[in-house]
């Protein structure tokens, strides 16, 4: 082939972003004597990543400090299993499907259930919930009950719909796909077990990936590290629908009620801005099976939640500090460098404190 002209090649990296990332995930690593993190930031409207930060880093200029473990890009190429962060994509599912809508009850009593010979538990007995109320206290229980009642290929297309078990076609090198197995849909153990994130692993661009669609009213866009010179400026790209925009900002005011006071992520909260997320907490699988005492924590969320403008993954592995929680960990990660995106951005507040209101008076 002839030689053509090269097209212009821009990174959709936010350097301030970036920064902002790196700095609160690296001192939430060391605050919490933590193996390893990874957080990921992405714009709603056009699926670019704008952060994607990890630690262990390192310095491209320091050779012998230089470790090749450290050099690796975790966002893409480490898996994990999601854990309640998958409950809002189950839930959705279950809204899709028609069998479900968000005022419908939820027997969680009395705090556990026995599935094909297993016990899922909670960690109190949470009585009757709404579905919405079975993602404020993060329900294993609510959230089994609700996936079981839906037909099994319901679940699993919600699923696939939402790029889990494939790469997000970012085209980044040693991209990983994570793994989602067919062959689950015929054990009811299995299905529970994935409708709360275990038995299904993704990486933290994935999941970031996924929640995008919630926070778009229901389109998946594709995943870019490149700025497109040819789309205009708050030009929104196309997408592919998966879900109705009825179910997507249902769950999202589902989501909202995790960040409020009573929920398990209040500490992801952004002042004067609605926020949406969910927390996860997974027991660490090592060789043999689940660690008892070595967990990951994890944030999922999106900022504003009326009309999200940024989705935010955190992901630490195995805080060693006492707190392990993915409220307690991860979420303050969350609020923190979305509220400095907030300000950066010059994204307009959606909520007013009485204080304000008060001044303003």
């Amino acid at each position: 082939k002839s030689a053509e002209p090269g097209k212009t090649l821009i990174l959709s990296l936010d350097k301030r972003l970036q920064y902002l990332t790196y700095r609160t995930l690296k001192a939430a690593v060391l605050k919490h004597n933590a193996v390893a993190g990874s957080a990921v930031v992405l714009d709603v409207s056009t699926g670019e990543v704008l952060a994607m930060v990890n630690q262990p880093s390192f310095n491209v200029n320091d050779r012998k400090q230089l470790k090749p473990q450290a050099t690796r890009n975790r966002a893409v190429t480490d898996v994990f299993e999601p854990g309640s962060t998958m409950k809002p994509i189950t839930i959705a599912a279950a809204l899709e499907s028609g069998r479900w809508k968000p005022f419908y009850k939820v027997e969680t009593a009395p705090g556990y259930m026995r599935v094909k010979g297993n016990t899922i538990r909670d960690t109190k007995n949470y009585g009757d919930l709404d579905v919405g109320g079975v993602l404020e206290k993060s329900s294993n229980v609510g959230i089994s009950k609700i996936a079981l009642a839906m037909d099994a290929e319901q679940q699993w297309s919600m699923y696939q719909k939402l790029g889990l078990g494939a790469v997000t076609g970012s085209g980044f090198p040693g991209e990983v796909g994570g793994q989602l197995s067919l062959n689950e849909l015929n054990n009811d153990f299995a299905r529970a077990s994935m409708a709360f994130g275990y038995g299904v692993s993704v990486t933290p661009l994935q999941l970031a990936h996924a929640y995008t669609a919630i926070a778009a009213d229901g389109v998946l866009r594709p995943v870019s590290f490149l700025i497109d010179e040819d789309r205009k400026k708050d030009e929104v790209v196309e997408g592919q629908r998966v879900m109705s925009v009825e179910t997507a900002r249902a769950v999202r005011k589902m989501m909202q009620r995790v960040v409020s006071d009573k929920g398990t992520g209040k500490r992801a909260g952004v002042a004067n801005y609605s926020v949406a997320g969910k927390t996860g907490t997974v027991h660490k699988f090592i060789a043999g099976g689940y660690a008892e005492d070595r967990y990951l924590s994890i944030f999922s969320g999106m900022v504003p939640a009326d009309k999200p403008e940024l989705v935010m993954v955190v992901m630490i592995d195995e805080p060693r500090n006492g707190e392990y929680f993915g409220g307690q960990v991860a979420a303050p990660v969350f609020g923190q460098v979305m509220s400095g995106a907030m300000r950066l951005l010059d994204i307009a507040p959606d909520r007013i404190s009485k204080e304000q209101l008060m001044n303003a008076d």
